[in-house]
C-alpha cells in the first residue's frame, strides 16, 4: 500500500502517503517550499473527507505523518509559515481581547413563529408580493452560534461573531482551529475574489454532555444549552484551549461577493459544497406549503436523533431578484421565517449521573439531562436529593 513506501520526489501526498521522508536537511530552499505547498493540499484535503464528507481515506497514523513533516518544515524554514496553514488549526498565541470588526453585511435575524397558521400568512404574503409562485429553500435551524467568515482569493481572512449585526467580535484564530470549516477552498479559481459568507457553529450533544461532566467535577457552573457552550467556547481568548473541543460549523448564506450573488440560493450552496464549504444535509427546495408541512413536521419527529441540537426550521424565498423585491424590516428579512418546533416538555431522557464535590465535603449527586425546554428555560442537569 502507499503508507509503506518511502517518498520519491514526486509522491502523492493525498492518495499515497509515505511511511517515510527524506532528512530536511538535505532539501534545498525551492524543494521544501514545493513540499509544504503539497503537504498543506493533501492535509486540507484530508481534513474535508474526514470533517465534511465523514469518510476518511487514510489511517490516522498517515495523517499524523504528513502533519508532523509539515510542521517539521515549517519550524525549520520559519518564512515558509502562513496564517491559512493547516498547522494553524491547533491554536495561536493567546491574546489579551477580542478586537471588534465590522461586517461586510448586515447579520440580520430571523423572525420566528410557532403556529402553522403564520407559516400559510407568510406564504401568502410572498406570493401577493411577487405576483407569482414562490420557490422556498428549506434548512433546520441550528441552535448554535451564528459567524461571519470572510475569503480573499480563496483564502481564509477573517472570522467574526454576530454580535449587534452590524459589528461581532474577531474569532479568527479560534475558527482556525475547527476541522470544518477550510482555511484554504477548493477549486478556489472558481470563487469570488472576495466572498463573505455566514455560517453556525454548533456543539454536538455528546461533547456538550462531556463539557457539563468536567465543568461540575472541577466545580464550575454547567452550560444550560449547547448554544451556550458554543459561544462560551468561541469568545476564548486562548486557541489552544478552543482546539480542544469538537466544534463544528455550517455554512448557508451568502453576505456578500465580488461580482454579485447568484441567482438562487440554491446555486450557492450547490457552490458551498463545490468549495469545501459544509452545508447541511437535511435541504428540501419546494414550492408546496404542504411540503414544507412535512418537512417541519419530519424534523421535529428526527430531532432527537440527530447528533446535534436543532430547535426549527428556516423557510428563504429561493430567488434572489424576488428576495430584493421582498426587501427587509429593521432586523430581519421579509423573505425569510423560522418556524420553530413546539417547546418541550417534561419528559427527557437521563444520561449519566455524577457526583458533584462540596466545598465542606458533601456529596450531591447530580444527572445530565438531553437538554429540554420546559416554559422557556432549558434544563440540562437536575439534583438528585433522593
Amino acid at each position: 500500500s502507499g503508507e509503506q513506501h518511502i517518498m520519491p520526489p514526486k509522491h502523492d501526498f493525498k492518495h499515497e502517503p509515505p511511511s517515510q521522508f527524506d532528512d530536511i536537511d538535505q532539501l534545498g530552499k525551492a524543494e521544501a517550499r514545493e513540499q509544504v505547498e503539497r503537504l498543506r493540499e493533501a492535509i486540507d484535503y484530508h481534513d474535508h473527507r474526514y470533517y465534511v464528507e465523514n469518510s476518511p481515506e487514510i489511517s490516522d497514523a498517515a495523517y499524523d505523518r504528513l502533519f508532523r513533516r509539515l510542521e517539521e518544515l515549517e519550524e525549520a524554514y520559519p518564512d515558509l509559515r502562513s496564517p491559512t496553514s493547516p498547522t494553524r488549526r491547533v491554536g495561536a498565541e493567546p491574546l489579551d481581547e477580542l478586537a471588534r470588526v465590522e461586517h461586510a453585511a448586515t447579520m440580520l435575524s430571523l423572525k420566528a413563529v410557532l403556529d402553522e397558521q403564520e407559516i400559510e400568512d407568510f406564504d401568502q404574503f410572498v406570493k401577493q408580493q411577487t405576483g407569482d409562485e414562490p420557490r422556498y429553500v428549506l434548512e433546520p435551524k441550528f441552535d448554535g452560534v451564528s459567524i461571519e467568515v470572510i475569503y480573499e482569493s480563496g483564502r481564509f481572512h477573517r472570522g467574526a461573531t454576530r454580535g449587534d449585526g452590524g459589528t461581532g467580535e474577531d474569532i479568527s484564530e479560534n475558527l482556525k482551529t475547527i476541522g470544518s470549516l477550510p482555511l484554504r477552498l477548493r477549486e478556489p479559481d472558481s470563487a469570488p475574489e472576495f466572498l463573505a459568507v455566514r455560517g453556525e457553529v454548533y456543539i454536538g450533544k455528546d461533547a456538550f454532555q462531556q463539557m457539563n461532566q468536567q465543568r461540575i467535577e472541577q466545580n464550575e457552573e454547567p452550560y444550560a444549552n449547547p448554544r451556550n457552550a458554543a459561544a462560551g467556547i468561541l469568545r476564548r481568548l486562548e486557541s489552544r484551549e478552543v482546539a480542544r473541543w469538537p466544534l463544528d460549523v455550517v455554512f448557508y448564506d451568502v453576505l456578500k461577493a465580488s461580482g454579485g450573488a447568484r441567482e438562487t440560493h440554491q446555486e450557492e450552496l450547490e457552490l458551498f459544497q463545490k468549495w469545501g464549504l459544509k452545508i447541511t444535509e437535511h435541504l428540501k427546495r419546494t414550492s408546496s406549503l404542504r411540503s414544507i408541512k412535512r418537512f417541519h413536521g419530519k424534523l421535529e419527529e428526527d430531532r432527537d436523533k440527530l447528533p446535534s441540537e436543532i430547535d426549527g426550521i428556516v423557510i428563504k424565498v429561493d430567488d434572489r431578484e424576488r428576495r430584493e423585491q421582498l426587501g427587509t424590516r429593521d432586523r430581519s428579512p421579509r423573505w425569510a421565517l423560522a418556524w420553530k418546533f413546539a417547546p418541550r416538555k417534561e419528559v427527557t431522557t437521563l444520561q449519566r449521573i455524577i457526583v458533584q464535590v462540596g466545598r465542606t465535603g458533601i456529596l450531591t449527586p447530580v444527572a445530565l439531562l438531553q437538554p429540554v425546554d420546559v416554559g422557556g428555560v432549558t434544563v440540562s442537569r437536575a439534583t438528585l436529593h433522593n
